[in-house]
């Protein structure tokens, strides 16, 4: 049997994550499976690839299996079921159970700035349209199939087992173990998708693989460590410091993970008394009922049964009447909305009414995509373009690095250094140019692990034949 890779996302990029694996055994026609179907996001270049046609027949897809329901790795779906794609979609149940709140989001949203630019005539395209519609995800989700963590499933009558392991990235993140049987040698495939943080308070440390004869390695923070060595503290100073200046603090946090994680922080914080009890807004419609999950799922994380993210003080947002009514709110008081990276939500709205305000801050938790809106805040343009006009920065921008939900560079060796013996091949991915080339220079060089690549978007690799 001949196993081929192409890279149809995710490449020299921290988005669009989409691998096509084709298992051809000559005695039919080729199997062909997905590993992840992201939207790209951030640069305009990027996100003109959504629009454009797979290099494949959709249809021929059999099986599309995700790493986490994140958007940059499941947020084409719909489109791809759109296009007719009528396989199986295999996940874990956490997974599962996000993919219905973030997709329905996803469509929502992107109704909403078709809208919108119709509305103001910013568009090229007339009419804006989106890329998918909430029908589109209604049809898509009875495709989705869970398997549980560390649960062998065979696929492909044989060809290929599945197995999932903990990526302790999100609730439900996995890293996934695909071992391929030919007629004379069985191969092991292994694609961490977003690996997480080691000793995270809310999620457990990423599963350690033995061993791997290909393997994709995420690289998002493949040249630089971003741990903070007591995040409590640092995120009292920023809290301190934005409330002494009588101010709101506005914090951008993925409504997946980051929230949650923050949550636990300031309810830990304010029952020491170390924070003091200022009102907290969770307004995120998305991260409330995504909170909600976990105690629906209480061995995928380290915070047991209950009402983990409850506590004095906070209240959380649905209603978009008393999301617009936070614009008037004056300090001291914490505003948590999504999402991460500034780029939609009602963290939007927000923006355009805080930016000018020199006693609030903006504190910006998690990895910031080359070409969004957060990462021109993190380099400090005075200047934001928002619903078509200029709005000028005067609030202070902060930025706590080490609250990210990625593996720092450091971590990535560690979870890497646990393989018995290095893959015979070794494929970067999901980082920008930089980070990529740097994790992979430093496999090469300083642990001399051979045939270490990072691919470029929309390359074919042949991994074996004849097995």
């Amino acid at each position: 049997m001949d196993v081929n890779l192409q890279f149809l996302g995710a490449a020299h990029c921290v988005t669009g994550s989409k691998y096509l694996l084709t298992l051809d055994d000559h005695a039919s026609r080729p199997h062909q499976v997905m590993v992840d179907c992201g939207l790209f996001q951030g640069l305009k270049e990027l996100r003109l690839r959504n629009r454009e046609p797979l290099p494949l027949p959709v249809a021929d897809v059999e099986l599309v299996i995700l790493t986490h329901a994140h958007i940059d790795h499941s947020g084409y779906l719909p489109k791809l079921v759109r296009d007719g794609f009528r396989g199986r979609i295999l996940c874990t149940e956490a997974t599962a159970d996000l993919l219905s709140i973030m997709l329905l989001d996803s469509a929502k949203l992107q109704k909403e700035e078709a809208a919108y630019a119709n509305k103001k005539g910013y568009s090229k395209h007339h009419p804006a349209e989106p890329l998918y519609t909430q029908t589109d995800v209604e049809h898509m989700l009875p495709l989705v199939e869970t398997v549980a963590y560390d649960a062998p499933v065979t696929l492909l009558d044989g060809l290929l087992t599945l197995t999932f392991r903990d990526a302790g990235h999100i609730l439900g993140s996995a890293i996934v173990e695909l071992a391929v049987q030919g007629a004379q040698q069985r191969k092991q495939l292994v694609f961490s998708g977003d690996l997480g943080r080691y000793d995270n308070p809310v999620l457990f440390d990423p599963t350690p693989i033995a061993t791997a004869d290909v393997l994709l390695v995420e690289s998002t923070y493949g040249d630089r460590d971003a741990r903070i060595e007591d995040p409590e503290a640092e995120l009292v100073r920023v809290v301190t410091e934005a409330m002494a200046r009588g101010g709101v603090l506005l914090i951008a946090a993925f409504a997946v993970g980051r929230t949650q994680t923050l949550l636990y922080y300031l309810k830990k914080l304010i029952a020491e008394g170390r924070l003091p009890q200022v009102p907290v807004y969770v307004d995120s419609p998305m991260g409330i009922r995504v909170s909600d999950l976990y105690p629906r799922h209480p061995a995928a994380h380290r915070l047991g049964h209950g009402n983990v993210f409850d506590f004095p003080g906070v209240r959380f947002i649905t209603e978009a009447r008393e999301s617009k009514g936070l614009n008037s709110k004056t300090g001291p008081a914490i505003i948590i909305s999504s999402s991460g990276m500034c780029t939609g939500g009602r963290i939007v709205h927000h923006l355009f009414n805080r930016l000018t305000r020199p006693q609030d801050t903006l504190l910006l938790v998690g990895y910031q995509a080359e070409g969004t809106r957060g990462r021109r805040l993190q380099n400090g343009e005075t200047e934001i373009k928002m619903f078509g006009e200029m709005v000028p920065v005067r609030c202070q921008v902060k930025q706590l690095e080490g609250f990210s939900a990625h593996a720092d560079r450091s971590e990535l060796l560690r979870w890497l250094g646990q393989f018995q013996a290095p893959p015979k091949r070794t494929f970067i991915v999901h980082g920008e140019p930089a980070p990529a080339e740097a994790l992979a220079k430093t496999l090469r060089e300083a642990h001399g692990w051979p045939n270490v690549e990072v691919p470029d978007y929309l390359d074919r690799k042949v991994l074996f034949e004849g097995i």
